[in-house]
Parts: C-alpha cells; sequence; structure tokens
C-alpha cells in the first residue's frame, strides 16, 4: 500500500468522500488516506491526525515526499483536539480502530463536529458502539457496506447530522448490532461475519454451561444466547 494504491479498505473508505472535501483522517498513521485522496482530487485539502510520535513522523515524512505540504498538514494531537475549530473540516475519516474507541473520540470532540460534517468510519470491531453514539447523539446513518480483505471482515459506516432514527424500524437492537443497511443486503460478508460470531458465541455458552454456575455466568450466558437468536433469526429470513 502506498499514496497511489490504497487497499481495498482504505479505497472504500475514500470512495464516500464528497468531491473537493476539507478532510481530517484521524489516526492517519502513514497518511496514506489523505496523500491519496488530495492526489485524485477527491479532497481539495487534509488534516493528517496523529496521537503515536512514530507514525506522526512518517506522516510527515510521508507528505513532504508526495509534495503535498500545502494541503495536507500534519498535527500530533489526541482524536478530535486536532481540528482547530468547527468548520475547518467537513469530512471526518477514522479508520481501524475499535468501534468503542471511535464512539469515545466522536464524544471527546463532538464540540469540533457542525451539521455539515461527513463521517466516515471503520470500525475494527463493536460497530454497535458506533451505531450507539450515532443515535445518542442524533447523527443519521445513511450508509454501511461490509467487505473482506486478506480474510478480515470490515464494516464502514458514512454519517452525516440528522434524524437518527429514519434508517431504522421497529427492530432497533438486531439493526445496531448488524446494521440496518447491512442487513437488507446480506452479501458474503455479512454471512461469513455473523456465521463466526456464531460459532464463537456457542462455543462460549457450550463452555459456560460446564462451569460453575454463578450469577454473573449466567447473566451473561443469557445475553449470549440473546444475541445467538437475534442473528439466527435474521440470517434465516
Amino acid at each position: 500500500m502506498n499514496i497511489q494504491h490504497l487497499s481495498k479498505r482504505l479505497e472504500t473508505v475514500v470512495s464516500y468522500i464528497p468531491e473537493q472535501s476539507k478532510i481530517a483522517d484521524i489516526g492517519s498513521d502513514h497518511a496514506y488516506l489523505p496523500c491519496y485522496a488530495v492526489n485524485k482530487g477527491i479532497a481539495s485539502s487534509a488534516i493528517a491526525g496523529e496521537v503515536v510520535k512514530g507514525p506522526y513522523l512518517s506522516a510527515k515524512k510521508q507528505v513532504e515526499d508526495a509534495g503535498l505540504t500545502r494541503e495536507i498538514e500534519v498535527r500530533f494531537g489526541n482524536g478530535l483536539e486536532v481540528i482547530a475549530a468547527p468548520g475547518e473540516v467537513d469530512c471526518i475519516t477514522i479508520a481501524g480502530m475499535g468501534g468503542t474507541l471511535i464512539a469515545s473520540i466522536l464524544e471527546a470532540g463532538k464540540d469540533k463536529l457542525t451539521d455539515k460534517t461527513r463521517l466516515i468510519l471503520q470500525p475494527n470491531v463493536s460497530a454497535i458502539s458506533i451505531r450507539t453514539w450515532l443515535m445518542d447523539n442524533e447523527w443519521d446513518l445513511i450508509g454501511e457496506e461490509i467487505l473482506e480483505e486478506d480474510e478480515k471482515l470490515y464494516e464502514i459506516l458514512i454519517a452525516e447530522k440528522g434524524n437518527p432514527k429514519i434508517h431504522y424500524s421497529k427492530e432497533l437492537e438486531k439493526e445496531l448490532l448488524l446494521g440496518p443497511f447491512l442487513m437488507k443486503n446480506q452479501n458474503d460478508a455479512f454471512i461469513k461475519k455473523w456465521n463466526q460470531e456464531l460459532r464463537q458465541w456457542k462455543n462460549i455458552v457450550n463452555n459456560m454451561e460446564k462451569a460453575e454456575k454463578t450469577e454473573a455466568l449466567e447473566a451473561r450466558k443469557s445475553e449470549l444466547i440473546h444475541k445467538i437468536n437475534m442473528v439466527e433469526e435474521v440470517l434465516i429470513l
């Protein structure tokens, strides 16, 4: 992967950036995504944010080597604190982190978000944490994708400020877990992901049944059985 050729995962993230956006890529690592987006004319400018010194220095060198220092500014800071003020960017990408961490970044920096901001979020795990945050903070989930790359499964969520319930139905609990758009279009990656989850949960439940019973254990087992039933109902449809 380089600034000319992204991974399938990051190319999909970039495909949701509106043309000529001012973007902030949080946790930018080597700044491949902002360099690619600016080179392709998709983004007019970018902030590459990094909180770890090594990747921050790598991103700075990448931007300098690409001759993009006018268009891309590499900033050292935690989460959305690299954005100077609301409105400085109109599209934020956060990819390659856990969903709980992404939700906490959004929560800590929500004063940097405006009604014009688009969020493009790619959690490695726990997409439900992001969907729940979006719901609680009045962000409309406008699209989702799930894809497989190098035998790993990735979900990508796109959101804008608006009615958080417009794309959900009465099956809210299932849709927060599995994704309202993904449930409607159950591609191979979706089916593979949730069959993997089902196998893992069933193995855990099986081991729990052999263990000494405690109140906490029984509560966790009931929670897992509930999730198993929800997912099986969706995959059967």
